[in-house]
């Protein structure tokens, strides 16, 4: 199978996975103060509205979806409420949680920030060796990628480095490890890796199988559109058996991986996730640096990063650029990274998730005043919740819109069967975000008229959700027929408000 792997191809290889249909697992609701009234528009009486045009309280009963339905549309210049419904109810936001983290980054980070990637010399060189230790040392960069470690790898050759007396050493303390973005979560999910301050191709691995001779011949490797790096520190045997998909066991820096042979077919791929991102960039560097004509021992992961001389580094695009690319594709993983590290900047020390996003919420509070409960960055974990009158108080707070609106990507309109509308008097910039029985949509609409507004449209069905999740499945029964009535009552909403 052959594939480019660029960064762009990268970001959207997470989301083209079997492994992407099955959503997050997280406990239930979580309670928080009742919001501050919002300003309010008096709605048209209901003599006023034709008879044969349904409400948007008609639309949401017509979706069926049990549980809440909140939203919110106010004015973009005054906060003003010109629609709105369960306004101050707390629902999971899911991705959309991953616009308060870009607002929360730039804030402490600037737009400008990047993440370094370096490597070190503990020693001097003679005659091409390093006399000590050679660092790969991370910054918690959420986007380095294989070929980022090419491109270091050869500018190690270029300096005259060819080989080490002492040992190779990996440091990923920039950032608390994290065994996994969000527990409770099938482990083969390629959207809740592990996270460190060293993450390679977002903290997954290449898993490829082709039948052969009767039997499957599998390979594990962290490709690019430059190389193919065979993968050591990760393997996957198949085994007879037709449940469960896959198994895990980790240990001693690697991924020990088994699958049923029974859902291969003849021949597949997917992305697995990577449990020790440390030994993961190492493995991959070594192997990369052999090619590159250095030669290096086995990684070792340090807790303390060394004293050394700088010999190459990567510096990652800057942080609009990252944040842009996050909130298209939804990377959970740059969600984390860059949550972590903003609270890292404003606190100068290392905080854990819950506590780094427990800071966030506080934040956001003293920002706009919204009351927001933050169990992550990402909005993988349902313990995160916030009504749509808060989210959309922080979508109007002042300064907001010209920051959030050019890193937001077009949200087509379509049409009943799905297609999309040409000639659309409206426009949408917004970010969805999705779980099993639980979608989630906000952002900005100018209407036909040419009217600025600020939305938030959230839906959840607990009762459903909690049945999903101990189905503990890919695809809970029900929840794409749901999740799709889901979005196709934003469309409804959206296009409604379109003609004001």
């Amino acid at each position: 199978m052959s594939a480019v792997f660029n960064r762009r191809a990268a970001l959207a290889g997470l989301f083209s996975s079997a492994a992407t249909l099955a959503l997050a697992e997280a406990p239930g609701q979580s309670q928080r103060p009742r919001a501050r009234a919002l300003q309010t528009v008096a709605a048209p009486a209901p003599a006023q509205r034709p008879r044969s045009r349904p409400t948007t309280a008609d639309m949401v009963a017509e979706a069926d979806l049990g549980g809440t339905v909140g939203f919110v549309l106010a004015d973009l210049r005054d906060g003003a409420v010109l629609d709105s419904h369960a306004a101050d109810v707390a629902l999971p936001p899911a991705s959309v949680l991953k616009m308060v983290t870009t607002l929360y980054a730039l804030d402490a980070l600037g737009r400008g920030f990047r993440f370094v990637t370096r490597v070190l010399a503990t020693g001097p060189l003679t005659d091409g060796v390093v006399q000590g230790d050679l660092v790969l040392a991370g910054g918690g960069d959420p986007q380095l990628l294989t070929d980022d470690l090419v491109t270091l790898t050869a500018e190690l050759r270029a300096a005259g480095v060819t080989g080490v007396t002492g040992r190779f050493l990996i440091w990923e303390g920039a950032l608390p490890y994290l065994n996994e973005l969000e527990p409770g979560q099938l482990d083969h999910f390629g959207y809740n890796p592990a996270l460190s301050g060293l993450n390679l191709n977002f903290n997954r691995v290449y898993f490829e199988w082709k039948r052969q001779d009767g039997d499957y011949a599998v390979t594990m490797d962290a490709r690019s559109d430059k190389v193919v790096p065979p993968v050591s520190m990760a393997r996957v045997a198949v085994v007879d058996r037709s449940a469960p998909l896959f198994t895990y066991r980790g240990g001693s820096g690697r991924d020990e991986w088994t699958v049923a042979r029974t859902a291969l077919g003849d021949a597949g791929s997917r992305w697995l996730p990577v449990r020790f991102p440390g030994a993961y960039a190492g493995d991959v560097f070594r192997t990369l640096a052999r090619s590159a004509g250095v030669t290096l021992p086995e990684a070792v992961v340090v807790a303390d990063l060394p004293d050394g001389r700088e010999v190459a580094r990567h510096n990652s695009p800057p942080l609009t650029d990252i944040l842009q690319d996050m909130l298209k594709y939804s990377t959970n993983l740059t969600a984390e990274a860059v949550g972590l590290t903003a609270t890292q900047a404003r606190t100068g020390e290392a905080r854990g998730q819950r506590t780094s996003a427990l800071g966030m919420a506080i934040w956001a509070r003293a920002k706009a005043g919204v009351h927001i409960v933050c169990a992550d960055h990402s909005g993988l974990s349902d313990v995160s919740h916030i009504s749509a009158a808060d989210m959309v108080r922080l979508l109007t707070a002042p300064g907001v819109p010209g920051v959030l609106r050019p890193l937001l990507k077009r949200i087509a309109m379509l049409d009943a069967r799905g297609d999309p509308m040409r000639g659309f008097a409206g426009a949408v910039v917004a970010k969805t975000g999705t779980l099993d029985f639980v979608t989630a949509l906000a952002g900005y609409e100018r209407s036909a008229s040419g009217q600025q507004t600020a939305f938030a449209i959230f839906a959840e069905n607990p009762e459903r959700r909690d049945a999903a999740k101990a189905q503990g499945v890919d695809q809970p029964e029900g929840a794409a027929a749901w999740n799709a009535r889901g979005k196709h009552l934003q469309q409804r909403l959206l296009q409604r408000w379109a003609m004001r």
